[in-house]
């Protein structure tokens, strides 16, 4: 469909997710990485921020969708926090995809922490109830 865009996520809209409602029309194309170009934070283990760097990336886990830009603009964008911005993103096989963005590579902020290392957003959330975080 020509009125269609890729779109990454890698947080509450993913599979089971809550924001996972403003993808209801989109088409799952399934699992993706990105390229290792992004550093990966929680902001107060609510939701996610990908920020893109030069070095020292990592590749991010995530799932992509085809979406309308009617359901992006009106059922997802409205729904994202204001620390997050729309974006390209390179994924791991090249491609390119819109996603959501840090505004800026938090430092030094309360309840900000970096979850690079962790194994994406999912794993993040099931270490706070194990306590490995």
């Amino acid at each position: 469909m020509p009125d269609t865009v890729i779109m990454f996520v890698n947080g509450q809209a993913m599979s089971g997710g809550e924001l996972n409602d403003a993808l209801a029309s989109a088409r799952f194309l399934g699992p993706v990485r990105t390229a290792p170009q992004y550093r990966f934070f929680s902001f107060q283990d609510v939701f996610p921020g990908l920020a893109p760097v030069s070095q020292g990336g990592w590749s991010v886990p995530g799932e992509i969708y085809e979406i309308s830009y009617t359901d992006l603009r009106e059922k997802l964008l409205p729904r994202e926090p204001a620390e997050l911005e729309l974006s390209v993103i390179r994924l791991e096989d090249g491609r390119g995809s819109l996603s959501m963005v840090c505004r800026e590579i938090p430092s030094d902020r309360e309840n900000v922490c970096e979850i690079t290392a962790a194994g994406g957003w999912r794993d993040h959330i099931a270490s706070l109830s194990t306590g490995r975080s």
